[in-house]
């Protein structure tokens, strides 16, 4: 067992090579975003243009997960940041005398690499917290807690950057940008990590590997409908309408990068805002109940008010209902960030977390999907409309986890 000098040394380096990876991750989105919104795409082509990125994610996570318990953490996350910066090169050879078919195709294929990269990066750098956190739940949670957040909160500044890079310097030049800064974080892992970060005698079948406890299935079957509810009028429903209501290409960069940093900045002070257990699950699980319900009234109440008053600014009714939103969604997010590891085995808890954050991923793919068909059929009021119905799954799911530590599997090498 490394020292604790050298676990908080590892974490650091894991901590900010996601927050740059994230800050790419954020900026590509919202390039990719508003620049073909302005080309004339419809939105539920826009959605399509993020199939790819997140069903790679799906199978990505459920592997990616083994691959670290097998080969180390630290060249997992070279392989994530490595593939990002494939895929904003990839990305920036996009020509524009090409048909709108073959420009589809390329970005969904660029976009499908940078899908594989973010998740190998994310269950990497997931993976290395509960691999160094030493101190027990107290710590796990607030590790956990600062981590998401943080990165959240990174997200957020990438999508302004995105908006502004775009604005200030062009589509493919922002691209470069970005792939230099990241073959810069490639060799800082490369070279500060041990390799055998993370490495356990991995599952020896598929059998074995998707044979998950009771407590991770029903955690990962939340966490489908948790992050659906988000992206079904995040991805597309909400950017399109704040448009198409008169706000520029900055103001809707800018309010999602606000919206974002705010709702990593709540993640990251959950820990303070959450009933605490000395067994790690007797008060998280029933406060994750609790957030939950709370959170589902939210689009609920939205979709009422936008959809059955004739509201002279809409948009601005919104933007206050889902600042609320985004502070109950970073609770309960941070709280099942948690909850997971506290599930998850210690020997493999990396296939544990790959395996969740594919059902994370499935959610994601839901989201965009339903995000284009909904707001192509009903706008905004439709996106929350699902949104409300998801996240009353969620609870449900959410409701039928274990609170008793002895329901804690410890899956064996």
């Amino acid at each position: 067992m490394s020292s604790p000098n050298q676990a908080a040394r590892n974490y650091s380096i894991v901590t900010t090579a996601y927050f740059l990876f994230t800050l790419t991750d954020g900026a590509i989105r919202m390039l990719v975003l508003l620049h073909f919104y302005r080309l004339g795409y419809t939105p539920f082509t826009l959605a399509s243009l993020f199939l790819l990125y997140e069903t790679a994610g799906i199978f990505t996570n459920a592997i990616g997960g083994w691959l670290a318990v097998r080969f180390g953490i630290p060249r997992m996350l070279a392989c994530g940041l490595g593939l990002q910066t494939a895929g904003l090169l990839m990305l920036s050879a996009l020509d524009p005398n090409w048909s709108a078919a073959a420009s589809v195709v390329w970005v969904v294929a660029a976009q499908g690499l940078a899908g594989i990269a973010k998740d190998l990066t994310k269950t990497a750098s997931k993976s290395a917290i509960k691999a160094t956190a030493q101190e027990g739940n107290a710590q796990l949670f607030r590790w956990v807690a600062w981590f998401t957040g943080s990165k959240n909160a990174t997200k957020g500044v990438g999508f302004f950057a995105g908006g502004a890079l775009l604005q200030g310097v062009g589509f493919a030049p922002a691209l470069w940008l970005m792939a230099g800064m990241l073959a810069l974080v490639f060799l800082m892992v490369w070279t500060a990590l041990p390799r055998a970060l993370g490495k356990a005698k991995a599952s020896r079948s598929m059998r074995e590997l998707f044979a998950k406890s009771p407590a991770v299935n029903l955690m990962a079957a939340a966490r489908i409908f948790l992050f659906g509810a988000r992206d079904v009028w995040f991805v597309v429903g909400l950017p399109v309408f704040l448009y198409a209501n008169g706000w520029t290409f900055m103001q809707v960069a800018g309010f999602l990068a606000v919206w974002t940093i705010g709702y990593g900045a709540v993640q990251a002070a959950a820990p303070a805002l959450v009933s605490r257990s000395l067994d790690g699950l007797s008060s998280e699980v029933p406060a994750a109940r609790l957030w939950g319900a709370a959170l589902a009234m939210i689009p609920l109440a939205l979709a009422l008010v936008i959809g059955g008053l004739d509201l002279p600014r809409p948009d601005l009714i919104l933007v206050v209902g889902l600042c609320l939103f985004g502070a109950v969604f970073a609770v309960i997010s941070s709280l099942h960030s948690y909850l997971i590891m506290a599930y998850a085995g210690s020997e493999k808890a990396a296939e544990d977390v790959g395996f969740y954050y594919a059902a994370n991923a499935a959610g994601r793919l839901l989201g965009i999907v339903l995000s284009g068909l909904l707001a192509s059929a009903g706008g905004i009021v439709a996106c929350l409309w699902g949104s409300a119905a998801m996240l009353a799954l969620c609870w449900g799911f959410t409701s039928l986890l274990p609170a008793k530590p002895s329901d804690r599997p410890e899956r064996a090498a």
